[in-house]
C-alpha cells in the first residue's frame, strides 16, 4: 500500500555499495525499516544528508506489513532542525536519543501521541537557546508513559522507597532488589516534575545529573528485558565537566 507519512530517523546501516538500511518510527505504522538505494550523483531523490539520527522526514513507501524491509520510494525533510546537527551538546543529546529510541520502539506498533511527542521534542530542543543540561532526563521520563510504565507518583511521602518494577512508591522495602531508598526514591518524583520549559530551574550537579540518568536506564532495563548498554551514553557522561 502507497503510503504518505512523517518518519524520525533513528538508525541508518551501510548495505553493499550504494544500499543503506533505515530504521525509522513513523507516525502511520510505528517502527519499520526500508532498504533505499544512494544514488551516486545530486540527482537523486533520496540523499544520504536527510538520514541522520533524529532527522524529522516526509516520506513515500509502498508499506507491506509481511516484508522486513519496506522499498522507500522518496523522502524530504518535514522541519528543519539545523542546531541538532551543530551545536556540541545538542548533537550529543541527539546521538543518545536516537540510540535509545532505537531499542525502546522495537516492535512498537502505531502511537500517535507517542510520534508526535518525540518530534515536538526534537523542535523544542532545536529552538532552545539556555541550558539543555536535562532535557534528556525529562525526555526519557515522559516517554515511559506512552509505553505504559510511567512512575505512579500518588503515593509518594517523605522516607518512601521506590519499587523500580512495581513503578510504585511503597513505606516498606519490596521483596526484591530493584528498588530505590528514600533518599533517591525522592528524585523519581522530582524527575518526573520537569519539564522542558521549567527544567533549567532544578540546579544539579553533574553526579547528580549522572545518577538520575543511572536511574532512568535501569527503570527501562527492568520494563524493556531486551534493552541494552547504550554505547553514546559515555559522550554524554562528559557533557557539564
Amino acid at each position: 500500500m502507497m503510503t504518505k507519512t512523517e518518519a524520525i530517523v533513528l538508525h541508518t546501516l551501510k548495505y553493499g555499495e550504494a544500499r543503506v538500511i533505515i530504521d525509522m518510527y513513523t507516525r502511520t505504522h510505528g517502527r519499520l525499516s526500508f532498504a533505499a538505494q544512494m544514488p551516486k550523483t545530486s540527482r537523486g531523490r533520496l540523499k544520504k544528508q536527510l538520514f541522520q539520527p533524529m532527522t524529522l522526514l516526509s516520506i513515500e513507501s509502498d508499506v507491506r506489513p509481511r516484508l522486513q524491509l519496506q522499498r522507500l520510494r522518496s523522502a524530504a525533510i518535514a522541519v528543519p532542525l539545523p542546531s541538532l546537527q551543530t551545536h556540541p551538546a545538542k548533537l550529543s543529546i541527539t546521538l543518545f536519543l536516537a540510540e535509545f529510541l532505537y531499542h525502546a520502539l522495537k516492535g512498537e506498533q502505531q502511537n500517535e501521541p507517542l510520534f508526535d511527542y518525540v518530534a515536538s521534542s526534537l523542535q523544542w530542543l532545536d529552538g532552545a537557546s539556555g541550558t539543555v543540561a536535562n532535557f534528556h532526563l525529562v525526555f526519557l521520563m515522559r516517554v515511559a508513559r506512552f509505553l505504559g510504565f510511567s512512575p505512579n507518583l500518588d503515593g509518594y511521602t517523605p522516607g518512601c522507597f521506590f519499587d523500580l518494577r512495581s513503578s510504585v512508591f511503597c513505606r516498606q522495602p519490596p521483596a526484591h532488589r530493584d528498588l530505590l531508598l528514600p533518599q533517591e526514591a525522592e528524585k523519581v518524583q522530582l524527575m518526573m516534575r520537569m519539564d522542558y520549559p521549567t527544567m533549567h530551574l532544578f540546579r544539579m550537579t553533574r553526579h547528580d545529573r549522572q545518577r538520575l540518568l543511572d536511574i532512568a536506564l535501569t527503570y527501562y532495563h527492568i520494563h524493556l528485558p531486551a534493552f541494552p548498554e547504550l554505547h553514546s551514553l559515555a559522550v554524554l557522561q562528559e557533557l557539564w565537566e
